[in-house]
C-alpha cells in the first residue's frame, strides 16, 4: 500500500510538472506569437506611414510643379496677348495718324481752294494792275506753283512796264507746265516788248500749237505791235 501511495504521489508530481511545462511552453508560444504579431503590425504601420509620407511629399511636389507650370503657361499666354494687343494698337494708331493727316490736308486744301476762288473773284473786280498784282501775290502765297496766277501776274506786269519781271514769271511757268499755252503766249509778249522777234515767234507758234483758239488773238494782242511788220509774223497771220 505504501508503494502504491508513493507511486501515486510521484505520478501526481510528474503530472503537475508536465502540466507546468506544458503551460510554460504554451505561454512561451503565446508570447512569441504576440511578439511576432506586434512586430508585424509595427512593420506594416511603419511601411504604411513611410508610403503615406512619400505619397504626400510626391503629391505636394506634383502640386507645386502644376502650380509652376500653370504660372509659366499663364505668363506666356498673357505675354502673347499683350504683344498682339500692342501690335493691334500700333496699327490702329498708324491708321488714325494717317487718317488725321489726310483729314487735315483735305481741310487745308478745301480752305485754300475757297480762298483762292475768292481771290480770283476779287482780282476780276480790281481796276488797277497794281491791285491785281497784289491779289495774284496772295494766290501765289497760298499756292506757289499756281501757273495761271503766274501767267496773269506776268500780263499785269507787262501792263505796268515790268517786262523783265514778267519774263522771269513766264519762264517759271513754262518750266512747271510745258503744256500751258497761255504761259508761252505771255512770254512771247515779253520777248516782243524786248525786241526779240525770233524768240517771240517761237513762243507764239508753241502757244498756237497747244491752243489753236489763240490764233484769233494774233492781231488783237497789243504787245505784238512790234511784230506787225515782221515777215514771219505776217506769214503766220496769213496762215491763220
Amino acid at each position: 500500500m505504501d508503494e502504491i501511495k508513493t507511486l501515486r504521489q510521484e505520478n501526481q508530481s510528474l503530472r503537475a510538472e508536465v502540466t507546468k511545462k506544458i503551460a510554460e511552453a504554451k505561454l512561451e508560444s503565446s508570447d512569441r506569437a504576440i511578439d511576432y504579431t506586434t512586430s508585424t503590425v509595427n512593420n506594416i504601420f511603419y511601411i504604411i506611414t513611410a508610403a503615406a509620407s512619400l505619397l504626400v511629399l510626391l503629391g505636394w511636389r506634383s502640386l507645386n510643379d502644376i502650380k509652376k507650370s500653370l504660372k509659366i503657361d499663364m505668363a506666356k499666354k498673357i505675354q502673347t496677348l499683350t504683344s498682339d494687343y500692342e501690335s493691334r494698337l500700333q496699327q490702329v494708331e498708324v491708321k488714325m495718324t494717317e487718317r488725321s493727316k489726310v483729314i487735315i490736308e483735305t481741310q487745308k486744301n478745301i480752305t485754300d481752294t475757297n480762298s483762292i476762288h475768292s481771290l480770283w473773284m476779287r482780282a476780276g473786280l480790281e481796276k488797277s494792275d497794281e491791285d491785281k498784282i497784289s491779289v495774284y501775290d496772295e494766290i501765289l502765297s497760298i499756292k506757289p506753283d499756281d501757273i495761271e496766277a503766274m501767267t496773269y501776274k506776268a500780263d499785269a506786269l507787262l501792263e505796268i512796264g515790268e517786262i523783265r519781271w514778267a519774263l522771269d514769271l513766264t519762264n517759271n511757268a513754262t518750266e512747271l507746265d510745258h503744256e500751258y499755252a497761255l504761259a508761252y503766249w505771255q512770254r512771247a509778249c515779253a520777248y516782243s516788248k524786248m525786241d526779240k522777234p525770233a524768240d517771240a515767234l517761237k513762243d507764239i507758234k508753241k502757244a498756237i500749237e497747244l491752243s489753236d483758239t489763240l490764233e484769233e488773238e494774233l492781231l488783237n494782242e497789243k504787245h505784238f505791235e512790234n511784230l506787225h511788220e515782221n515777215k514771219a509774223f505776217k506769214l503766220l497771220v496769213s496762215k491763220t
